[in-house]
């Protein structure tokens, strides 16, 4: 007779590397789905429109305090230390390269990434995700394709807003509130700010809202425990979102200064 065999001791981590290699799959899914034809043009129409819809004044509304409180924070630190003339440069190239991907990213995965997971989760316990599959259909290319690349047009047009609002409610509160002067606010900026300043937004936009998108179409697709696990899905793929972003946008940061030259360095 044979010793009776111990069971296999799992490891501890093992289901949070086993999520995260489907979370990155996914991904990877999608960009492998994003050239293949047909492509579902009248979806993605829809898709931007509704996350724009549901968007664009909460961003609007946010991206003015936002840009205030950088802008009188900065200020007032650049007063104390004797360096007024800069002002403008140092709030115009906070608010464009930290603070507007990163407000647009927020706003896109708490309202866009939120409801495309609660719809991706219906469908998923509805059983419709199985019947594409036996039908033939694609989910990825037919669902989430159209999904994740509206959030990604839908978050780099929002970062502009963003950044065009920021800028100008950052000029009101430190030329009217704080006695700035308005030619050194913006004589400030042209000399310091560069084009690859706007580029790196831009770039920060485009991942952050890819991230959202895929993150909160794998939650959708994997809902656990029926219609309530369709709510802990939304609330886990926020959450989710909000970690990553903050961790690439710290990546991406740090890769830029260490590539970019920066003026006046």
């Amino acid at each position: 007779m044979t010793a009776p065999t111990a069971p296999a001791r799992k490891f501890p981590g093992a289901g949070a590397l086993r999520e995260t290699g489907r979370l990155f799959a996914l991904g990877l899914d999608v960009l492998v789905n994003i050239p293949r034809r047909p492509f579902q043009f009248r979806e993605f129409i829809q898709q931007c429109w509704f996350i724009a819809s549901v968007t664009i004044i909460p961003t609007a509304l946010i991206a003015i305090p936002f840009g205030a409180v950088v802008a009188m924070q900065l200020g007032t630190l650049i007063v104390q230390l004797g360096a007024q003339s800069f002002t403008g440069a140092a709030s115009v190239l906070a608010i464009i390269q930290q603070a507007a991907p990163v407000v647009t990213a927020l706003m896109v995965a708490g309202a866009g990434g939120s409801a495309i997971c609660a719809d991706l989760g219906a469908r998923t316990i509805r059983e419709e995700i199985d019947a594409m599959e036996v039908l033939g259909v694609n989910p990825v290319q037919r669902l989430v394709v159209p999904r994740v690349l509206a959030m990604v047009v839908v978050a780099v047009l929002l970062n502009g807003l963003v950044s065009v609002v920021g800028v100008m409610g950052g000029y009101f509160f430190n030329v009217v509130l704080q006695g700035g002067t308005p030619g050194a606010y913006l004589a400030s900026f042209s000399a310091l700010a560069q084009l690859p300043d706007l580029w790196i937004s831009e770039i920060k936009a485009v991942v952050f809202g890819f991230i959202a998108g895929v993150v909160a179409a794998y939650r959708g697709l994997n809902p656990k425990g029926g219609p309530k696990g369709v709510g802990d899905a939304v609330n886990q793929s926020v959450v989710i979102t909000f970690l990553l972003l903050f961790f690439v946008n710290f990546v991406l940061t740090a890769v830029y200064l260490t590539v970019v030259p920066q003026k006046g360095s």
